[in-house]
């Protein structure tokens, strides 16, 4: 009769995640590895970088604060740690007085966008909306190419659906910002 091997598991840090390889993918939910899906494609890309580009001039101009890029590792929990990548982020400067660490930005940031790819469950970018939200995130947005939107959730408020009519505005963490999403949309 042979005993039966169950495997170890392990609780992953911050810091380990950090030191893996270049080619691996992952993010780090409450210690344990989540594998990220390859690349996603042009569609994702150019929408993305569309209105990132947009809110990182805005930021930049008027001295706001950070924007980051995709693959940020963001630590938004600790024992266990969770570290999330947005498709883009923004903190403002003065939550991040000593400038921007070398490894992961130890909180949440006060924007992210996700854009959904199409191997994406709604499920799926919900599940990490909301982590992103819990962790202190103020605004989340999630866009999706296929379905032409622009959906943003904040804690305590229902999800507010954009289309190619509405204008992107967010006075309270970007004062005066504007942004037609018929340009993101076209």
């Amino acid at each position: 009769m042979s005993a039966l091997s169950i495997p170890e598991f392990r609780i992953y840090t911050a810091d380990d995640l950090f030191a893996m390889p270049s080619n691996a993918r992952y993010e780090l939910i409450m210690g344990e590895l989540i594998a990220m899906p390859p690349p996603p494609g042009g569609e994702h890309g150019i929408r993305t970088l569309s209105l990132s580009a947009h809110v990182a001039v805005y930021v930049e101009e008027h001295d706001l604060g950070y924007c980051f890029a995709a693959e940020t590792g963001f630590k938004i929990a600790h024992d266990p740690d969770t570290v999330l990548a947005a498709d883009f982020a923004f903190v403002a400067k003065e939550r991040l007085p000593d400038g921007v660490p070398v490894k992961h930005v130890p909180l949440a940031p006060d924007i992210i966008m996700e854009t959904r790819s199409p191997g994406d469950t709604k499920r799926e970018v919900s599940s990490k909306v909301l982590l992103w939200l819990q962790a202190g995130t103020r605004v989340a947005w999630v866009l999706d190419p296929k379905a032409r939107t622009l959906t943003v959730h904040r804690t305590g408020h229902l999800p507010r659906i954009l289309g190619a009519d509405d204008i992107l505005t967010v006075d309270d963490i970007l004062p005066g910002f504007q942004y037609s999403l018929a340009r993101l949309f076209r």
